[in-house]
């Protein structure tokens, strides 16, 4: 008894060690990985890739190295990397091609490839590959599509797995799943179909934004300029709550005109009200999500087709002289109220004419509008009395960032 009892003590500490050897080794790995990848940021999306892709794969390329190194980075020729590809097994095969060492070769005079690339470059489409059959689950008719309701399913279903919303109260969670699952359709399906195509998702930077919940470690910055954090889910909700004055759970014309510096014009939020989906002449909070985003992204194709369907009141396809003055109209008119010398007209026309540089010189399609790259400054200009002075004053506001800027030069010297 005593014999069994011993030897079941050397199996449960052998089995331990080698569990502290495992740990060990990751915790290895993950030193040189984050040093060589430059300091202390941590790539989290490959969290769930299996320890076979992220130890063995790494220490046998480490290992077969060939000197010199370039800058930094570790360096492999073709035939190390050949040599790499049978010891790391069938599985790996698809990786150790001539087509995939080219693609990755660039002017290293040796023929090398980087290490630190090609490593990166596996990572990804194993994680490609993981996140699409994790998306193929929700896939409910089979057709490689997502519709509203599965790709709600998923990120529910993904909460619990980000460690950066386990602060999320569960009453927060629905709110929470319309604020992310709308950013994916606002910008992958401008035809407003109800259905994503799943390789649009993996191809898009959206996940990725996603996934990097999975930091626990994750900067205020990095936070703050993520749509699918906490504190920016938080935000949205929080300024819809403030602007529903009476507490009904929508927002009226009056309520979303306070909406940001509250120096929208009537005609635009008219105009928002006559084309978005509305109750009772009132807008939902998903609608609002859509009027955020777009706003909030101005620069993108996705945002301007939204504003200039707005702006295109008779549905033309292009804005036209009456159009721009139409809407400009009530920007001279907020100059009035407050106090200021409404700019002409004629002058306003004339410059955004000059910085779309449109096709026909007499209308502006939302080609135009995108392939200027002005396209936000100009729907500024025309919506927003806000806009309009930051575009009217833009060269007295650099000459106070360049002052700004030389007399903290001073103060450090």
């Amino acid at each position: 008894m005593l014999h069994q009892h011993c030897i079941c003590h050397v199996r449960l500490t052998d089995e331990r060690s080698e569990q502290e050897k495992k740990a060990e080794e990751t915790e290895l790995f993950t030193k040189y990985y984050t040093e060589w990848k430059g300091g202390g940021d941590k790539d989290t999306s490959y969290n769930n890739i299996p320890r076979f892709y992220y130890r063995n794969l790494w220490f046998l390329l480490d290992k077969h190295q060939v000197p010199p190194v370039t800058g930094e980075e570790a360096m492999i020729s073709y035939e190390a990397y050949l040599q790499v590809g049978e010891k790391a097994g069938s599985k790996c095969n698809k990786f150790f091609t001539a087509r995939v060492y080219a693609k990755l070769l660039h002017n290293d005079p040796y023929g090398r490839i980087s290490i630190m690339q090609f490593f990166n470059y596996v990572m990804r489409k194993v994680w490609l590959h993981q996140t699409r059959i994790g998306l193929s689950l929700y896939d409910v008719a089979g057709q490689g599509y997502l519709r509203e309701s599965d790709l709600e399913n998923y990120i529910l279903e993904l909460i619990p797995t980000l460690p950066q919303l386990d602060g999320l109260e569960k009453s927060f969670y629905s709110f929470y799943v319309c604020t992310a699952v709308r950013k994916f359709f606002f910008f992958l399906d401008p035809l407003r179909t109800g259905k994503i195509k799943i390789q649009d998702i993996l191809a898009c930077s959206f996940l990725d934004d996603l996934l990097e919940l999975r930091d626990e470690e994750l900067s205020k910055e990095s936070q703050e300029s993520n749509w699918f954090s906490a504190p920016s889910a938080l935000r949205v909700y929080g300024q819809y709550l403030n602007l529903d004055k009476d507490h009904n759970g929508m927002l009226s014309k009056e309520e979303l005109s306070r909406y940001g510096t509250a120096t929208l014009t009537s005609v635009f939020l008219d105009r928002v009200f006559q084309e978005c989906l509305t109750y009772d002449g009132e807008m939902d909070y998903k609608t609002y999500l859509d009027f955020v985003l777009a706003l909030e992204n101005r620069k993108e194709p996705a945002a301007l087709q939204h504003i200039f369907k707005l702006l295109d009141m008779e549905n033309k396809g292009y804005l036209n002289v009456f159009a721009l003055n139409y809407f400009f109209r009530a920007i001279q008119e907020q100059m009035k109220v407050h106090g200021q010398e409404p700019v002409s007209f004629q002058d306003v026309k004339d410059e955004i004419f000059d910085m779309v540089k449109p096709k026909d010189p007499y209308k502006i399609t939302l080609q135009d509008l995108v392939n200027c790259c002005q396209g936000d400054t100009v729907v500024s200009i025309l919506i927003d009395l806000n806009g309009f002075w930051t575009y009217e004053n833009r060269e007295v506001l650099v000459t106070n960032d360049n002052n700004s800027t030389n007399t903290s030069d001073l103060d450090d010297t």
